[in-house]
């Protein structure tokens, strides 16, 4: 059989077994060519071009183009369409946004939306450590890299753990890093459970794409290092942008 030598690439370039590649498939996997030879930041030709090209509608070209952008190989500029570089590996570990996106040699930022104060709902109290109706913070960012925003984070945490998180901390930086230098806080475990969702309007435009680009959404509870809870953080990541890894181990 002519499987792919690309490792990870789809089994016979993604061709059913009966051998009918829809139209717009076909140019897809010509301009994925396109977009190797070009490089990140090519420009991509018009559609006009592409469809002369392949002898194929505007429209053809249009679906092929929009899978690659929601794949993340291409992405808009201005009026165009260029090629879009790597995507932004997120470990799946305790180590923060920060130390993440540091090690891609990429900068790392956040944009405060806003920093509010409420009464500790029941169902958030076991996940941070608070009795009902205690207050709670709730801090939402946005996520940058170099600039460029990539997702969307809702931290929600204690009062009584950052008594004063609207006085002493610089949403700019690592939540993390405040607790453990600021605080004497360390994180000892968590979980997370990750899935993919759309955005919803408002945070679609927080995070400046269109609400039907698939999001990677990702829940964690956090604990200190004597079990207590610390943290509830909800996060969605773009999806043409950022993808996860972690390393397994055999459990004895």
């Amino acid at each position: 059989m002519n499987y792919q030598s690309t490792p990870g690439a789809p089994v016979r370039s993604g061709v059913p077994e009966h051998g009918r590649v829809p139209k717009y498939y076909a140019v897809k996997a010509k301009l994925a060519l396109m977009v190797d030879e070009l490089g990140e930041g090519g420009p991509l030709p018009t559609e006009r071009d592409l469809a002369v090209r392949y002898e194929v509608s505007r429209e053809t070209v249009r679906q092929a183009i929009r899978e690659l952008l929601l794949e993340g190989r291409l992405r808009r500029q201005g009026r165009g369409t260029v090629v879009a570089g790597p995507k932004l590996e997120q470990p799946l570990s305790l180590a923060s946004y920060t130390e993440g996106v540091r090690r891609q040699g990429r900068h790392p930022g956040r944009s405060l939306i806003s920093l509010d104060r409420f009464p500790c709902p029941e169902a958030l109290a076991p996940e941070v450590g608070a009795e009902r109706g205690e207050p709670v913070w709730h801090m939402e960012r946005v996520l940058l890299a170099d600039d460029e925003r990539v997702g969307l984070e809702s931290t929600y945490v204690s009062e009584a753990r950052a008594p004063r998180l609207d006085v002493d901390f610089d949403p700019d930086s690592s939540f993390y890093a405040y607790l453990h230098d600021r605080l004497g806080i360390a994180f000892g475990d968590a979980d997370e459970r990750i899935e993919t969702v759309l955005a919803t309007p408002r945070e679609a435009l927080l995070i400046g794409t269109p609400p039907a680009l698939p999001m990677l959404l990702l829940h964690r509870v956090s604990r200190d290092t004597a079990g207590r809870p610390l943290e509830r953080v909800r996060t969605l990541y773009r999806g043409d942008r950022f993808s996860f890894t972690t390393h397994l181990g055999r459990q004895d």
